[in-house]
């Protein structure tokens, strides 16, 4: 992971393309564990490792392309691309609102499993739809309504055991050489406050309802 610290997965699996995740999950046993993982930027491992399949999404699950629809053009990204690319490809397309995904650096799988977010915006809130695939391989789609959605929190009301494969995400239209000057100002902020020479994962606070970390910690004499 980006600590650089963790042990040996007992399975790991790359899959080729979605159609190939699909067939892997329908030759595991029920009683098999999984674990998705994208860059690993959010994650702490156990030196003793994961006794159990681990199924590496990045560099894989990358498609990303724009899709038309009646309420507009939407950008489809599967779940092992990685936010930054996906802030910069909207960018690209005239569209802004996506630009704080530069500075998320896990995978777009990541960001919809936690409602990552940074500087007062959060994944879920541009998200469409989903593509998840469940333990039998098959590919589902479904709304936001059937997530229960909070901060750094996505809990499905009903269908369990399913896994994001991608998603549909809507974005402004608007200029997209504003948005990629908010995007290099967002990396360069990132760069000053975070080590990114050094085995970290960014900020590993979580702020407590009504209230925000960094207050806590500063009032606390804590700060630096």
């Amino acid at each position: 992971v980006s600590w650089r610290a963790g042990g040996r997965a007992a399975r790991a699996y790359f899959p080729a393309d979605l159609n190939d995740l699909g067939e892997y999950l329908r030759t595991l046993g029920t009683g098999e564990s999984v674990l998705m993982v994208g860059l690993g930027s959010n994650l702490l491992v156990r030196d003793g490792g994961f006794p159990g399949t681990v199924i590496f999404t990045h560099g894989a699950l990358n498609h990303l392309f724009l899709h038309d629809t009646q309420a507009g053009a939407e950008i489809y990204a599967e779940a092992g691309v990685a936010s930054p690319k996906l802030a910069r490809f909207a960018a690209v397309h005239q569209f802004e609102g996506a630009e704080f995904l530069a500075g998320v650096p896990g995978t777009v799988g990541g960001a919809l499993a936690m409602n990552a977010g940074c500087y007062g915006a959060e994944t879920w809130e541009r998200v469409a739809r989903v593509h998840t695939i469940d333990r039998g391989g098959q590919l589902h789609i479904r709304e936001p309504r059937e997530f229960s959605i909070g901060y750094r929190q996505v809990v499905p009301l009903q269908a369990k055991g399913e896994f994001f494969a991608g998603a549909w995400f809507r974005f402004r239209h608007g200029e997209g050489v504003r948005a990629r000057r908010a995007i290099k100002e967002l990396l360069s902020r990132r760069i000053a406050s975070q080590p990114l020479a050094e085995p970290n994962a960014g900020s590993v606070f979580r702020n407590p309802s009504g209230d925000f970390a960094a207050r806590l910690i500063e009032s606390c004499g804590l700060k630096g």
